[in-house]
């Protein structure tokens, strides 16, 4: 499998309009608890032959998640604001990544599946040997 469309600080909007990224964020910051960047996805935009999406964090500068203080990425569903799942990367490790969860068709609706999967990569092309398996 290939991707079929790819959303990051270089491309914030898949070419369906589907997915959004609301820019990358360098330095961190936005508060206490509150998020920094954002990628937001229109679940019913979705083309119908996309039958997965993966979302992962990266330090495209190299920087391992251990050197980070009070990371973390979660996802959460914009319909009622529940939180369903939360990993947290400070003090993580020698990783630069990590493929947080994938949401997939399933019974005619989606399905979120968390993964938790640390990796290491500084692009989507660098994670790719690691996200495939897990397709």
């Amino acid at each position: 499998k290939q991707p079929v469309d790819v959303v990051f600080f270089r491309h914030l909007v898949s070419d369906d309009g589907s997915v959004r990224h609301t820019g990358d964020n360098l330095v961190g910051g936005a508060g206490q608890g509150g998020d920094d960047e954002s990628v937001l996805v229109d679940l019913q935009r979705v083309p119908v032959h996309i039958d997965q999406i993966v979302f992962t964090v990266n330090s495209f500068t190299g920087q391992t998640f251990q050197e980070v203080q009070n990371a973390f990425c979660r996802l959460v569903d914009e319909t009622n604001g529940q939180e369903l799942a939360r990993y947290t990367l400070d003090g993580g490790g020698q990783y630069t990544a990590q493929i947080m969860a994938k949401v997939h068709r399933a019974d005619g609706g989606w399905r979120m599946t968390a993964l938790g999967s640390p990796a290491n990569g500084r692009t989507f092309q660098d994670l790719m040997p690691s996200v495939l398996p897990l397709l």
